[in-house]
């Protein structure tokens, strides 16, 4: 299931929602919020999101991923609002019955959910200046590593 939530994301339920006794392999990837980028000092990150759309085609990416790779259970939440530094911005979580396919399978969600999604995000720098930024080549980067 694909969620959006303003709270933090609890980690400790995420996993025990993907546990399941057919399952020899559970991967997740756990997106931080950073104190730098190309550059500047980030104090804090804001993220928008147009809901409606973003939890249609995230659960899609989701589904996509259970299709391809065999994944038993899969889950990702991404944050909306105020960051703070160190807060945990998106996790993805991918259970399957061996580990190639939940490495897989994980990557593959978190690659397209940042560049499917219609999600913003804020960067807030130590010297007061706030800028929207464009996080395509974060998610060009990760289809490099597909091929």
């Amino acid at each position: 299931m694909f969620r959006i939530t303003s709270q933090p994301i609890d980690l400790a339920a995420v996993r025990s929602q993907l546990l399941d006794t057919g399952c020899g392999a559970y991967v997740q990837f756990e997106g931080w919020v950073r104190d730098h980028n190309e550059g500047q000092q980030v104090l804090r990150l804001e993220y928008e999101v147009y809901e409606p759309l973003a939890i249609r085609e995230g659960q899609r990416i989701l589904d996509e991923a259970i299709q391809c790779f065999g994944l038993r259970k899969v889950t990702a939440i991404h944050r909306s609002g105020m960051l703070e530094l160190t807060d945990v911005a998106v996790i993805v979580g991918a259970a399957s019955p061996h580990r190639g396919e939940a490495f897989d399978g994980c990557r593959y969600i978190i690659d397209q959910l940042k560049s499917r999604l219609p999600i913003w995000k804020k960067e807030h720098y130590a010297n007061g200046m706030a800028e929207w930024v464009n996080c395509q080549r974060c998610a060009e980067a990760g289809h490099q590593h597909e091929q």
